[in-house]
């Protein structure tokens, strides 16, 4: 369920997934998996924890939690960090020369994003944000993103742990991952 809606509780956790405009691989494409890590070096030093995430080619879906000292809602979060990487996809883009994908996302854009600045249409405008209650439904998000790159039409590696993207094989192999803040320090 997509939302517009502020979601603005702090000391909780809340399971996000935003997307690339009409399901583009424009992550993949610009090969825009750095910038998801340096949004994940801006949230730690904010104080936002990132305790699970799967960058996907054309979306992403996190799980993060939100301490009461965090100026920011989950909605600002996210802006900031899709407008920061939306940026890198189009720098990159651009290097590359992809002129049809550029003029694409361009056309795309409506004229009131354009008046209000934006030049190229890079992620759906909102983004599915859900507030977890709950330890069993932090394991089921958790269960549910880790597996995805081996789900569906992806079949992006045999066994889930071995996709590089996603914090899986911290969970499930304990291998080390610094961007990760393990769930269960908070119960």
């Amino acid at each position: 369920m997509t939302t517009q809606k502020t979601h603005e509780s702090k000391n909780t956790f809340y399971y996000v997934t935003f997307t690339c405009y009409r399901w583009l691989n424009l992550i993949d494409q610009s090969d825009a998996y750095h910038s998801f890590y340096k949004w994940f070096d801006y949230l730690k030093l904010n104080r936002v924890h990132l305790t699970g995430y799967v960058i996907m080619p054309n979306h992403f879906h996190g799980i993060f939690y939100v301490p009461e000292d965090c100026c920011k809602s989950i909605n600002q979060i996210l802006a900031n960090g899709k407008r920061f990487i939306a940026y890198d996809i189009i720098k990159a883009l651009k290097e590359m020369k992809k002129e049809k994908v550029l003029q694409y996302l361009s056309i795309e854009t409506t004229e009131k994003e354009k008046r209000r600045g934006k030049k190229h249409k890079v992620f759906r405008t909102s983004s599915d944000i859900k507030e977890l209650y709950s330890q069993d439904m932090i394991i089921t998000k958790l269960e549910y993103i880790h597996r995805n790159p081996c789900k569906g039409k992806w079949n992006l590696v045999n066994q889930f742990t071995q996709y590089n993207h996603s914090s899986a094989s911290y969970y499930e192999l304990e291998d080390s991952d610094w961007f990760i803040t393990d769930y269960r320090k908070f119960y």
